[in-house]
């Protein structure tokens, strides 16, 4: 009995750890990958432009204002490792709470 536990919460740890270092990346639904990069990239720009800067190392080549929240930032740079899912609604939300237009994708 005690074998038949230990070897279930090995289990366990085993897929709790898998679960806390996948993430879902990949396109948000309806789109397809090349059409959510490019949104990605268009709500980048809109968010550089009007509300905050980034770095060069996040893509931004943008002086003065603002800085980005470190939201906006994560956000930029999971739409360049291609988790656009996660980080289309965080920069849209950022566009929003900025009262800027949010482009349509």
């Amino acid at each position: 009995m005690i074998k038949m536990s230990g070897m279930f919460a090995g289990a366990a740890l085993a897929l709790i750890a898998t679960a806390c270092t996948t993430t879902s990346g990949g396109p948000p639904p309806g789109m397809n990958v090349s059409q959510a990069d490019a949104y990605c990239a268009t709500l980048t720009q809109t968010y550089t432009e009007y509300v905050g800067t980034v770095s060069g190392a996040l893509g931004g080549n943008f002086s003065g204002g603002e800085a980005a929240d470190l939201d906006a930032r994560v956000a930029i740079a999971q739409c360049q490792d291609g988790n656009t899912a996660a980080a289309i609604p965080v920069l849209q939300q950022k566009l929003r709470d900025a009262k800027v237009a949010v482009p349509n994708p």
